[in-house]
């Protein structure tokens, strides 16, 4: 095996730095951009494995640290569905979202995906003991 190769192989399996999840452009596989809540999005993708990162933030999400780069999904996909784990970020705890895990159908024309997952409300960085149900959706609107 090359260098390269084994250098691109190492890099597949680094995606997270300093708090904030980053995932390495040489490690994609396919490659493209879709629009989510206001962002655009960056899918890459690597056999099953799926990465969806900003790649430019609406301007609510800067103050919560949240930079082009940025993971807000990880996981897999199987089939024509979605599995893992997802981030909410807030200005009371840059550097640390909140994970939990999401699952969904990505439709038929392959054009949208969309995650449904349950997680605990926090008040700045605090849990409340109350939970709310977060829908994720992405649309396809472009080759990166």
């Amino acid at each position: 095996m090359s260098l390269l190769k084994r250098l691109s192989a190492a890099a597949a399996g680094l995606f997270f730095s300093a708090g904030l999840s980053v995932l390495p452009a040489s490690t994609a596989m396919a490659d493209s951009c879709w629009n989510h809540n206001g962002s655009l999005m960056r899918l890459q993708a690597q056999g099953n494995q799926r990465w969806l990162s900003y790649e430019r933030p609406r301007s609510v999400l800067r103050n919560a640290g949240v930079r082009s780069g940025t993971l807000l999904f990880n996981g897999v996909k199987n089939g024509n569905w979605y599995s893992g784990t997802a981030r909410v970020f807030s200005k009371y705890c840059p550097g640390s979202p909140l994970e939990y895990y999401v699952e969904g159908p990505v439709r038929g024309d392959q054009l949208q995906v969309t995650v449904t997952g349950t997680r605990e409300v926090y008040n700045r960085c605090r849990p409340t003991g109350r939970f709310t149900t977060d829908t994720l959706v992405f649309t396809y609107s472009h080759q990166c």
